[in-house]
C-alpha cells in the first residue's frame, strides 16, 4: 500500500486491489444474493462480529457470523490475521454518513474497500469544521487503510448529496456505491492516544461520557411521554 499524497497523514491506498471483472462479480452478489434491510438510504450487513449502532463497538448479543467464501479474497492482506468485524454498506445516490471516528477503545486497525461509484469522503481535523477539512476521492476497487493521525485524530464522513464537485470544477454524478469496512478489535479495549475530543478512553479519564444518538433519542422520547401523561393542574 502507498501513502496518499495529501492530508491527513496515515492514509494508505492500494488502487485496483481487485480487477474490474472481480468487482463486477462481487457487485452482482451484492445486488442479487444478499438479504439487505428493507429501508431507504444507506444499508448495512455484518460478518464476523456485528457492529452495534448503539455502542459503536461490537454487539455481544449477536452471534458471530462466519465470513462467506466470496468475502475471503477481499480481506486486506497486510495484517497478520483476519479482521474481527466486517461491515458491507450500500450507498444509493444521495446517501451519506455523518462525520465520525471509529471508537478508539473498541477498534484498532481500520480498512475500507470502495466498489461501484466513486465519491468524495470528507476528513476533518479533530472533528472541528473550522480547523482543517480535506476531500479524499474514493475510487472504485481501492483499498484504503486509515492509520495513525487519520485513524485517531480526524473524523471522516460522506455528505448526503447526488453529485460531487471535483477540484477542476467538474460536477460528477453519484451512482450506487458499496463499501466493505474491516475492523480489528483493540487488545485491552484501551487507547493511549490521549485525544480528549475524539478518544473515548481519554474522555472517560476526565469524566466525560460519550454522547450516543440513541440515548439522546430515548431521553427526548421519555421527556415527550412525561409531558403527555402529566396530569392537568
Amino acid at each position: 500500500m502507498e501513502p496518499l499524497d495529501t492530508e491527513p497523514a496515515g492514509i494508505l491506498v492500494h488502487k485496483d486491489f481487485i480487477s474490474p471483472e472481480h468487482e463486477a462479480t462481487i457487485l452482482a452478489i451484492f445486488r442479487d444474493k444478499l438479504d439487505w434491510p428493507d429501508r431507504k438510504g444507506r444499508r448495512s450487513l455484518h460478518y464476523g462480529y456485528t457492529f452495534s449502532y448503539k455502542t459503536f463497538a461490537i454487539d455481544e448479543d449477536v452471534p458471530y457470523e462466519p465470513f462467506p467464501d466470496w468475502l475471503t479474497p477481499l480481506l486486506p492482506t497486510s495484517e497478520d490475521r483476519a479482521p474481527d468485524q466486517v461491515c458491507i454498506q450500500h450507498y444509493p445516490p444521495g446517501a451519506g454518513i455523518p462525520p465520525h471516528v471509529d471508537t478508539h477503545s473498541a477498534f484498532d486497525q481500520l480498512y475500507s474497500l470502495s466498489l461501484g461509484s466513486p465519491l468524495l469522503m470528507q476528513f476533518c481535523r479533530g472533528g472541528d469544521k473550522t480547523t482543517r477539512q480535506v476531500d479524499v476521492d474514493l475510487e472504485p476497487r481501492t483499498m484504503m487503510q486509515m492509520s495513525g493521525d487519520a485513524r485517531l485524530h480526524w473524523t471522516h464522513g460522506i455528505r448526503p448529496r447526488k453529485t460531487d464537485t471535483l477540484p477542476d470544477e467538474t460536477v460528477r454524478p453519484r451512482r450506487d456505491r458499496w463499501s466493505i469496512t474491516y475492523r480489528w478489535l483493540r487488545e485491552g479495549a484501551t487507547c493511549a492516544c490521549g485525544d480528549e475530543k475524539l478518544c473515548d478512553t481519554a474522555q472517560r479519564r476526565i469524566g466525560v461520557e460519550r454522547e450516543y444518538r440513541w440515548k439522546e433519542k430515548a431521553a427526548a422520547a421519555a421527556a415527550a411521554d412525561n409531558n403527555t401523561t402529566k396530569p392537568d393542574t
